[in-house]
């Protein structure tokens, strides 16, 4: 046989789905059958397509080299509305990031000038400094040099006046003793009697400069707070002399309470006089043993 004038009856010329659309109570296809007329005995089916070599068959509009050509519907996006538009610039590529080593020799040229710029300033500052020296020199051996006329207020150095009360000139009911042990002078003795109003004991003394001394006073109190007059030079200081329980000996206990005090005085150069009195208003209750100068 051949292709197109097989049997009646062949399963090659018959169509396996021909039954779906056959009318009812015949092979025929009718119009459903999509031939137009009914099968004729000896008469092939055509109404179906016959094998075709492979390449050949045709699918809608393409050709056998269909599979070279570009889809007829495939449209790019430019020619698309709201399509990209290649007029447009495309956007600049990000900046590349710096790396360790470029940041690390940026950070050490800045601080490499900030010091150059600290040092030339530094350089120059000393360069004026010594332009404004050289102006301002001191005195030589050939200049003459005022001497100043303002007494000091310090005294210079030397060896300061220190003595017994023993050594004091005693007036007003004021007296030596030594009922009372613990007494800093060289002899054991000290000064009592000075609760008497009007009692005192004054010191007379030299020194080689002008100027403000402390004014040191060893004495003992029987555990509570006293005070004298201080006249210095024949001059009364407002304020009195403060001897304190710095000790702090139980009341009545005049052995316990030896201690010291000093107070701020102006003397003269040459000879002074420094009183210690009680006088109205005065806690009088105390013991002298001795009293000496110092620096302030």
């Amino acid at each position: 046989m051949t292709a197109g004038n097989n049997g009646a009856d062949t399963p090659e010329n018959d169509d396996p789905f021909a039954h779906l659309y056959r009318s009812e109570g015949g092979e025929g296809g009718g119009a459903a059958s999509g031939a137009g007329t009914a099968r004729q005995p000896g008469v092939p089916r055509t109404s179906y397509n016959q094998v075709r070599t492979v390449g050949q068959r045709q699918y809608g509009n393409q050709g056998p080299s269909a599979y070279g050509r570009q889809n007829a519907h495939y449209a790019a996006p430019e020619t698309l509305p709201g399509g990209a538009d290649r007029s447009r610039p495309a956007p600049p590529a990000p900046a590349p990031r710096k790396s360790r080593n470029g940041l690390l020799i940026g950070a050490v040229a800045v601080v490499a000038v900030v010091c150059i710029g600290i040092g030339v300033a530094m350089l120059t500052n000393s360069g004026q400094s010594k332009d404004n020296s050289a102006g301002n020199s001191g005195p030589t051996a050939a200049d003459s040099v005022q001497p100043s006329t303002q007494p000091s207020t310090k005294p210079t150095p030397g060896a300061l006046p220190k003595d017994d009360a023993g050594a004091l000139r005693l007036e007003g009911g004021a007296t030596t003793a030594k009922d009372v042990p613990g007494a800093r002078s060289a002899s054991g003795s000290y000064v009592g009697g000075m609760n008497t109003p009007g009692a005192s004991a004054t010191w007379t003394l030299n020194v080689d400069a002008p100027g403000q001394y402390k004014l040191w006073v060893g004495y003992g109190v029987p555990g509570k707070d006293a005070n004298l007059t201080l006249t210095i030079n024949g001059q009364a200081l407002t304020r009195p002399i403060s001897l304190h329980n710095f000790a702090h000996a139980p009341e009545g206990a005049w052995d316990k309470g030896w201690t010291r005090s000093w107070s701020l005085i102006q003397l003269n150069k040459g000879t002074n006089t420094v009183k210690l009195s009680c006088e109205n208003g005065n806690q009088c209750e105390v013991n002298l043993d001795q009293v000496w100068l110092d620096r302030p």
